[in-house]
């Protein structure tokens, strides 16, 4: 299993996220131009969360995409969801 490393200390590596009141998770939102851009985010990002066995909380509204990410079993942010985050972030250009 993993080790929590704490929303903090995640959010502190990590551009526009930000740490969940009264949970150890961290979320950010992406807003794109439409609401195709939005859901061929959300594809990319659904195959390497897979590949990864590491699915992220989140929901869209046309080009609006909300993401929580903690990892459940280890019961707080680790370094899988600051790579993933990281890779949120580049897929969302």
């Amino acid at each position: 299993m993993t080790r929590p490393t704490g929303a903090e200390a995640a959010v502190s590596r990590l551009t526009g996220w930000v740490a969940v009141q009264g949970r150890d998770a961290i979320a950010k939102r992406y807003t794109f131009a439409d609401f195709n851009a939005a859901f061929g985010f959300m594809t990319r990002v659904a195959l390497k969360a897979d590949r990864m066995d590491h699915h992220p909380e989140w929901s869209n509204v046309y080009n609006k995409v909300d993401v929580v990410l903690t990892t459940h079993d280890a019961g707080g942010v680790t370094d899988r969801d600051i790579e993933l985050a990281a890779f949120m972030d580049a897929a969302a250009g």
